[in-house]
């Protein structure tokens, strides 16, 4: 996917032709910058916006710079920028310190490893830094304060702006799948992925269809992951209309498991709508579980365990010696202490190719006892979903399994420090949904098993509390990402933990509870995360009956005398895994 960066010059020439006598210096433009992907420009005003390139009132752009190819599929794009809503928000616009060209710069970051170029992103700190800036500069923040107020950015472009990918509304999840032929059609009405289907016939003569492509996009956004919403156009797709005896259009033809349930003919809105949804809940029906009292799993989004405390990081730099002062470990130190001090708004992203360097360097050269220094220098950088993102999406994950692997090979002689460290920075690699997709995607496993082999390694050390508390906050995140897109695209294997790694974590995490006979802590994050594998699981799969054959109640009820204020060993142990596993 080609990455463009489009410049505009909002001086219309005037920058170029005046700037040397006002400025003291020559500037070619006063740059307002976007990234175009696929036919969409993402811009940054007030607020992060999408619009058709070009269509602003700032007209045709006067540079069209292609930056690059990113390898990232589009759905990957669109959640990291959806993540950057947090940091891009209308109130953080800062005309010289935090930017469209600061935007173009972070999303270039994460697509090519390399940001937009200096003389642009460094713009208006130079003209900040001129006499003649330093004297505007109060009158231009009250100008972009009052246009904000009017007209929610500088530009007024978050006002005008419609999301659109070629001219039309782009949809906000699953898409109608276009169908041209009979085997097409065949695959998706078997693939077990979704059970559901309704197959729209129509043609390129008929009005009334045209009605309904809206709402049918609607649906497929709205259902997408339950029903798959197919459409056929049959002067195209001869062999499909012949097979299924289409005489007419608009016709709708319904199925479950691959058979056929109804059809019928006309733009009937309300009964499309209708169908869909009782097809849904034909599909799946409603998991037992749900109808158990289990507050803290029930209707629960839960946010990822973050460890974001950040100690005196030239202190901890110290005992790196001459090493700290690597370019990329101060400019990550900058980073981690402008964003603990002003937030993030006011942190632009390090060099993060030229730290990713770094610590494979410092893995492979630094002794174990001095390695968590950097380790944790990472931790506090990770808590930023810029910076997780662009690590969640490194080919390979080569990084951060450089330092699980590290780790993970040392094994019981792995220090303390090190250690811990290491559990609390793949903790924080959860700042960034992307990260989560990634471990529970099936093409990850290196990534996922050499966490699995940290947590349970990690489990198992008696001596550290605080170790087995971060063990259990690791498998948290993973568990509750897990069950977050199994309650929310049910019987998709696509989007979800391969059960042999659940039934591994299950295991491990079951062993540790156990085990567990001094941290309070320790147990009530061991008992959210088995929770959270267990919750809505099927319950003629091999997890529950992995859970069954353990005794997983018996268990945890164990736990009572030792921990008699834990309220999880009641709900986990007699309502999710004692009422909710028990066989109909």
């Amino acid at each position: 996917m080609d990455v463009h960066l489009l410049v505009y010059d909002l001086s219309n020439g005037l920058a170029k032709q005046m700037s040397m006598s006002m400025l003291g210096f020559q500037l070619d433009a006063v740059y307002h910058t976007s990234i175009e992907l696929e036919g969409v420009e993402y811009v940054y005003d007030g607020g992060i916006s999408t619009i058709r390139p070009g269509s602003s009132h700032l007209g045709r752009p006067l540079e069209r710079i292609h930056l690059g190819q990113t390898q990232l599929p589009i759905e990957v794009v669109l959640e990291y920028i959806d993540s950057l809503k947090q940091v891009y928000t209308p109130e953080a616009y800062d005309l010289f310190r935090h930017n469209c060209n600061n935007f173009s710069h972070d999303l270039a970051t994460f697509l090519l490893g390399k940001g937009i170029p200096d003389h642009i992103k460094n713009m208006p700190q130079a003209v900040l830094d001129s006499p003649f800036g330093k004297m505007l500069q109060p009158h231009l923040e009250q100008m972009v304060q009052a246009r904000k107020a009017q007209r929610g950015g500088l530009l007024g472009i978050q006002a005008n702006a419609q999301p659109q990918l070629n001219g039309a509304t782009r949809p906000v999840g699953p898409a109608v799948q276009n169908v041209t032929s009979l085997p097409e059609l065949n695959n998706l009405l078997g693939a077990a992925r979704k059970p559901a289907a309704i197959v729209f016939f129509t043609s390129a003569t008929c009005p009334p269809c045209k009605v309904l492509y809206p709402l049918y996009d609607q649906l497929a956004a709205e259902w997408g992951d339950k029903v798959s919403l197919i459409k056929v156009d049959t002067s195209r797709a001869f062999d499909v209309a012949q097979k299924y005896s289409i005489r007419a259009t608009p016709t709708f033809i319904s199925f479950l498991h691959g058979k056929e349930q109804e059809r019928w003919s006309g733009a009937d809105a309300a009964r499309l709508k209708a169908t869909v949804g009782i097809l849904a809940q034909m599909a799946f029906p409603t998991h037992p579980h749900r109808s158990l009292r289990l507050p803290h799993f029930a209707n629960a989004a839960p946010k990822p365990v973050l460890y974001s405390k950040v100690p005196p990081l030239s202190k901890l730099l110290s005992k790196l010696g001459p090493t700290a002062d690597d370019a990329a470990v101060q400019g990550v130190k900058r980073f981690i202490e402008a964003r603990a001090a002003e937030g993030a708004v006011d942190a632009p992203l390090p060099d993060m190719p030229a730290f990713s360097s770094f610590l494979h360097s410092a893995v492979k050269d630094l002794p174990k006892d001095i390695l968590f220094t950097v380790v944790d220098l990472f931790r506090c950088a990770l808590v930023d979903a810029r910076f997780s993102g662009y690590f969640a999406e490194e080919p390979g994950h080569k990084t951060v399994l450089a330092i699980l692997d590290a780790v993970n090979s040392a094994g019981a002689d792995c220090p303390y420090a090190l250690r811990l460290v290491t559990l609390q920075m793949a903790c924080n690699l959860f700042s960034s949904p992307l990260y989560a997709d990634r471990v529970l995607g099936q093409e990850a496993p290196l990534l996922r098993g050499a966490l699995t082999q940290l947590v349970s390694a990690s489990f198992l050390d008696a001596g550290h509390g605080s170790v087995r508390v971060a063990a259990a906050s690791l498998l948290f995140n993973v568990a509750a990402s897990n069950s977050r897109r199994r309650v929310e695209h049910p019987g998709s294997d696509a989007v979800l933990l391969p059960e042999s790694d659940q039934v591994e974590l299950a295991a491990s995490a079951l062993e540790a509870v156990a085990q567990e006979r001094e941290s309070g802590e320790a147990l009530h994050g061991m008992l959210l995360a088995l929770g959270f594998l267990a919750y809505c699981a099927p319950l003629d799969g091999e997890l529950v009956d992995l859970l069954r054959a353990l005794e997983a109640r018996a268990t945890i009820l164990g736990k009572k005398d030792r921990f008699p204020d834990e309220p999880l060993i009641e709900e986990v142990g007699n309502e999710l895994l004692g009422k909710g596993l028990a066989k109909p």
